[in-house]
């Protein structure tokens, strides 16, 4: 956005960018990012870690590279940027996530980033603000993408977990690292299965308590020490069961919205897939512009085809190309 000289999400290092969420696939370094500090804490600690593993692997120089400067914005507290008024607001996503209103001359245009409008334990409650142009991502823009009732995802969860524990099988539960894992340990803490979570899922946990979410009591793995009789949270970076599961019987959980394919339990490699998911699904997506009442839609980050979905509902709506960014407010 050349007025604002402000990128949003940038895959590139730049001078200067609006980070939403702290998922890689948004948040990168960059001289400076203007985002909540929740989200700042938590992009830290995943930079932090990125360069010891650098660092490590001997893919950097021992100095690393220059640390990031944030500009840390609280949600519903409007600041000025040239001729603009810019807000963070709660996406719902993962914790400290954002969507971004700008205000001005053209008028109220939101991003969205990742959002979701379920229920949540470790994160801000979602909010929806109106606007006459709003940027959001579609992960799960067809119909078949309905999830259950967070009741019965939560139930799903639960009963996995304990039902393996009861039977003498270690339940390995695949999440990642940042939201979904702390949302699963909320979710079986809640029901008192006892936890153990992998060090990248500690590392982001303690950012939520740091924070002020209140997670239930857990123990980082250890090779060593960890024996089966507690459920697992695993990245699914991990690709592999842990070391210590070697010889020992273990059951195994994908925790996805993908879970409504009938071959994500193959895909995945798991024996089930359980759609606890943290972005909003076709019901919610609707549902969204419903509120937010925009004369244009553009979309990001999901099917294309949800366009056309819309505009057969007369809703103006177009897919936005990577290389447009720069001339939404030019």
């Amino acid at each position: 956005m050349r007025d604002l000289d402000l990128w949003i999400d940038s895959m590139r290092p730049r001078s200067r960018c609006y980070v939403s969420h702290g998922h890689s696939d948004h948040a990168r370094e960059h001289d400076t990012i203007v985002t909540t500090p929740a989200n700042a804490r938590i992009c830290r600690s995943r930079f932090e870690r990125s360069l010891a593993h650098a660092k490590q692997m001997a893919l950097l120089p021992a100095r690393g590279r220059p640390a990031c400067d944030f500009e840390e914005r609280n949600f519903n507290e409007p600041w000025e940027d040239g001729r603009h008024r810019l807000t963070l607001f709660p996406a719902g996503h993962v914790l400290g996530s954002a969507q971004l209103l700008i205000e001005g001359d053209a008028g109220r245009f939101v991003y969205t980033g990742d959002f979701k409008l379920a229920r949540s334990y470790t994160c801000e409650p979602p909010e929806v603000k109106r606007c006459d142009v709003l940027l959001m991502e579609c992960t799960y823009g067809r119909p078949q993408y309905v999830f259950p009732s967070r009741d019965e995802v939560e139930d799903a969860l639960v009963t996995f977990a304990t039902k393996a524990l009861e039977d003498g099988v270690a339940p390995v539960l695949m999440a990642y690292s940042l939201g979904k894992a702390q949302e699963a340990m909320a979710i079986l803490g809640k029901a008192g299965v006892p936890l153990t979570v992998h060090g990248a899922v500690h590392a982001i946990a303690r950012c939520y308590e740091e924070s002020g979410v209140r997670l239930p009591p857990y123990e980082r793995y250890d090779a060593v020490t960890y024996d089966g009789t507690r459920a697992l949270i695993w990245p699914p970076s991990g690709k592999r069961l842990p070391k210590a599961l070697a010889g020992k019987r273990s059951r195994t959980a994908m925790l996805s919205g993908w879970a409504l394919d009938a071959s994500a339990p193959f895909r995945y490699g798991v024996d089930v897939c359980i759609p606890l998911s943290d972005h909003a699904d076709y019901a919610a997506l609707l549902r969204y512009i419903e509120l937010a009442q925009p004369s244009k839609v553009l979309l990001n980050h999901g099917w294309r085809d949800f366009v056309w979905r819309l505009r057969r509902m007369g809703i103006d709506a177009s897919y936005l190309e990577a290389n447009e960014q720069l001339s939404l407010f030019s």
